[in-house]
């Protein structure tokens, strides 16, 4: 296991909680772009790979969480552009 590429997935995967929670309590779109949030999915998703076909190690945890972290805040892009769409009632 490489000490730097779990201390770089656990700096890049503190900051995702904070963002579900702005994401959550804002009910808004705001200041984010879903195409970002896609392209780092697919990069979490690359490092899993890259993991299960040449290194297989328990760093593979570490961007397992932070993809499923990402796909949350994605989950709540869509449900805030919803939201955001509803008519007023």
């Amino acid at each position: 296991m490489s000490f730097f590429e779990i201390t770089m997935l656990v700096c890049f995967g503190a900051a995702w909680p904070f963002s579900i929670h702005k994401a959550w309590t804002s009910r808004s779109t705001g200041g984010k772009s879903v195409a970002f949030l896609w392209v780092i999915l697919v990069g979490y998703f690359a490092g899993i790979a890259h993991k299960v076909l040449h290194s297989r190690d328990l760093v593979i945890a570490f961007y397992a969480l932070n993809a499923l972290m990402v796909a949350i805040d994605i989950a709540l892009w869509y449900r805030n552009r919803r939201l955001a769409a509803a008519p007023a009632c």
